[in-house]
């Protein structure tokens, strides 16, 4: 195969650092950057299906455009931390925006529809409990629903 060097910086940048370099466009629906948990959110969940090789948006989706994500730096900054905040990705398939703050826990098999806030507390904690739909919805403060 041919060698393929991959830069993050500006073309221009990149350019003057190969002899001979010569540049190509790649159109955005080639390519999924993940830069931040929030976009892995977005790729690991159910708005992708993987199709010959390509993510491509899933055709259960009635929208064309992602959700806007946000994520709490502090608590979803790094991908083990992201990781152990889900017991399984939730639905995204319905979503328009999610904001996340705090210390937020979510069950499996959750589902977030329209426009989903939660927010939990300086050192209150927020656990979406397994099977949760929430559509439409701001949670704030503090919920834990304990096993016994």
């Amino acid at each position: 195969g041919v060698n393929v060097v991959q830069l993050e910086t500006a073309v221009g940048a990149a350019m003057k650092c190969f002899d001979n370099a010569s540049g190509i466009n790649v159109p955005r629906s080639r390519f999924l950057p993940v830069k931040k948990t929030s976009d892995l959110l977005l790729v690991m969940s159910n708005l992708y299906t993987l199709d010959h090789g390509s993510l491509m948006m899933s055709p259960k989706r009635m929208f064309p455009s992602t959700p806007l994500v946000k994520l709490g730096e502090n608590n979803f900054k790094n991908v083990s931390a992201f990781l152990s905040r889900f017991g399984s990705i939730p639905d995204l398939l319905e979503l328009d925006h999610i904001t996340v703050s705090g210390d937020v826990t979510f069950g499996r098999g959750v589902s977030l529809r329209g426009t989903v806030i939660i927010i939990a507390n300086h050192g209150d904690r927020i656990d979406i409990p397994a099977g949760a739909i929430l559509e439409n919805k701001i949670v704030s403060g503090n919920l834990r629903i304990l096993d016994h």
